[in-house]
């Protein structure tokens, strides 16, 4: 945890405020229960687009459908986000995981608006897509490799994931594909590939 708070703040800072948002939320109510959430931030189409809550596609960002459903983002998230955090920097990293959730949302939205079909949506799984698919353009710039993870192993992830989600119920795949989409052209962006000497003048600290 040292390191974590030491190299990655903001990835820290972050899960803290998913796992503090909800334990707060926990006291108040049951966090699986759609209206609860609706009426705590959650994302639902028609309120965004006839009362112009605009602000539910950031808070959805923050909220989880039980504890599991927070476990599951929030560990892919620490051990993804830290790596990322750490080869890009923290301004940029903040610019990838909120603009990729937002894009996420957005994306997701306009898919419920097409098919008609209206659910109350939440999680920070959108971002935490737009984490990997950044991780995985800078692995491809760096000989498939970042910090401890492979751009094999992302992508065997990424595939996993996406897999998974086509195959059950309950999950926004619109803001997954969103959100990876969005964090990959986001790292093309961003990412400028560090020069030889400044790798070396780094040390170990990178992971090379």
């Amino acid at each position: 945890m040292k390191n974590i708070k030491m190299e990655a703040p903001c990835t820290a800072v972050i899960a803290a405020v998913n796992v503090i948002v909800f334990f707060v939320l926990s006291f108040g109510g049951m966090t699986e229960d759609a209206g609860y959430m609706l009426s705590h931030g959650a994302m639902y189409v028609p309120y965004i687009t006839e009362r112009g809550e605009w602000y539910r596609l950031f808070t959805s960002m923050f909220l989880h459908f039980g504890f599991q459903h927070l476990m599951n983002n929030m560990v892919i998230f620490v051990l993804l986000g830290w790596n990322l955090e750490v080869e890009i920097g923290k301004i940029k990293y903040l610019i990838i995981y909120f603009a990729s959730g937002l894009c996420g949302n957005v994306v997701s939205m306009a898919g419920d608006m097409r098919t008609g079909e209206y659910v109350v949506s939440a999680g920070a799984s959108g971002a935490i897509f737009g984490v990997i698919g950044a991780l995985l353009y800078v692995a491809l710039r760096n000989r498939g490799r970042i910090g401890n993870v492979s751009g094999r192993g992302i992508l065997f992830m990424v595939i996993i994931s996406l897999y998974y989600g086509f195959t059950s119920g309950g999950v926004d795949n619109l803001a997954h594909i969103g959100g990876l989409v969005s964090g990959f052209l986001l790292g093309v962006l961003l990412y400028w590939k560090r020069k030889s000497k400044n790798r070396r003048s780094a040390g170990n600290r990178y992971g090379r």
